[in-house]
């Protein structure tokens, strides 16, 4: 078990839309991307004439193109979570990180997060690609109490689109860039608690989806699909059991892949769509910032009562699954 202080996120101002992504003239409109993956707009750290004039073309010069890089985000959404958590920075013991496009090979990315905001404390890296942000909530909530700091800090800054070739149909109208934060302690008690955390990998499938480094994104469309469907499903009706919850406080959070993906494990495990929160329509898929990118949204609708069923996929080929559970008093 790890109690949840607070939640935030960050997304850049620069805006994709379905209309820019048809205007590059690679074959896709804006009703076709609707159709097939559901997503009317991402945002991205790169100015958006850097994407049309040069369709990123060379992702080792999108690192110096981007406006934001990984540890200005990364703090922008700390210091969101931290407040919200009624907390100062200097509360903060422990920073953890995890991206799938980190800015640098070393050192870790929580050190250049933690520079970032100033704090002098123990950071490391716990990187699962887009499942990070459950591999790092259940690593943390297995440990001892007392071998943690009253409070962690952990962050997942995903400035994907870096490593997007934008003359590529099929993976340009997928990502967007967003960062999530969040406070967690397995000491300080909280009405937010994550519990029932499982992680899982399938690594003989790891080349289904990768990014090289400085490298574009790839993947093998159908297969990772299907996984992701089908992993989703089995881990959604297995919180669904462990809550015992078929009402109205009873949600859903995926990973933020695509809209179809999400819609039909709704439709498998018969969940109402008023029981289902995302975001991909409007941030594309951010990664493992997708789905704390979704919980930080949806911060002031976490009611006593709720649980939350988090069940997210990833490269590696990895999967991950967890339970927000919000009690009625501390």
């Amino acid at each position: 078990m790890l109690y949840l202080h607070g939640l935030g996120h960050f997304y850049p101002e620069n805006v994709i839309t379905n209309r820019f992504l048809e205007e590059l003239d690679i074959g896709c409109s804006e009703e076709w991307i609707l159709e097939r993956v559901g997503i009317r707009t991402r945002c991205t750290c790169l100015p958006l004439d850097y994407i049309r004039t040069t369709r990123n073309r060379n992702p080792r010069e999108a690192f110096e193109a981007g406006i934001y890089s990984n540890a200005r985000t990364g703090a922008a959404a700390a210091r969101m979570a931290v407040e919200r958590a009624g907390l100062q920075l200097r509360d903060i013991g422990l920073v953890v990180s995890g991206s799938s496009v980190p800015d640098n090979v070393s050192p870790a990315e929580a050190a250049t997060i933690a520079g970032e905001l100033g704090l002098e404390v123990p950071c490391f890296d716990l990187n699962s690609a887009c499942t990070s942000f459950g591999m790092q909530i259940h690593f943390l909530s297995a440990m001892k109490p007392e071998a943690l700091p009253p409070f962690v800090l952990v962050v997942n800054p995903e400035n994907f689109t870096r490593c997007i070739d934008y003359s590529d149909r099929a993976s340009a109208p997928l990502f967007g860039d967003g960062t999530s934060a969040a406070v967690v302690s397995a000491s300080v008690p909280s009405r937010m608690r994550f519990t029932d955390c499982r992680i899982e990998s399938q690594p003989l499938s790891w080349a289904k989806v990768n990014v090289p480094r400085l490298g574009f994104f790839r993947q093998d469309g159908n297969a990772v699909q299907g996984f992701a469907i089908r992993k989703t499903t089995e881990s959604l009706r297995v919180l669904k059991s462990l809550s015992g919850m078929n009402s109205d406080r009873f949600k859903f959070v995926g990973h933020q892949a695509n809209m179809g993906m999400l819609i039909t494990v709704c439709e498998r495990c018969n969940l109402d769509e008023s029981n289902h929160w995302y975001n991909v329509a409007d941030f594309g898929n951010t990664a493992s910032a997708g789905a704390p990118g979704v919980l930080s949204r949806h911060w002031d609708d976490l009611k006593p009562g709720m649980h939350v069923a988090v069940a997210l996929v990833g490269a590696g080929l990895t999967w991950t699954q967890m339970l927000l559970r919000v009690d009625e008093e501390l």
